[in-house]
């Protein structure tokens, strides 16, 4: 058997929510959180990372959930939101 090697780039973004990090993958809607920034940065690799294995293993389909446009009109909308306050 061969040791497949697959190279993936997705967007995430960080934010503060309270006392937390909310770490968010925009294209595959996965959304830890963490103490600090880097914690933030660091969950969010690993749920990414657990995210695709759990698909490659189950021949599920990685695609994103949520069409981009409605995803990016939302978090427009949730920052717009958040600065205003």
């Amino acid at each position: 058997m061969t040791n497949q090697r697959y190279h993936f780039e997705f967007t995430g973004a960080i934010f503060r929510e309270g006392k937390r990090f909310v770490s968010l993958c925009l294209d595959l809607d996965v959304a830890p959180q963490g103490r600090t920034v880097r914690e933030a940065k660091k969950m969010l690799a690993e749920a990414v990372a657990l995210y695709l294995e759990t698909c490659f293993e189950s021949n599920l389909p990685y695609v994103r959930p949520v069409p981009r446009e409605e995803d990016l009109n939302k978090c427009v909308k949730f920052f717009l939101t958040r600065s205003e306050t």
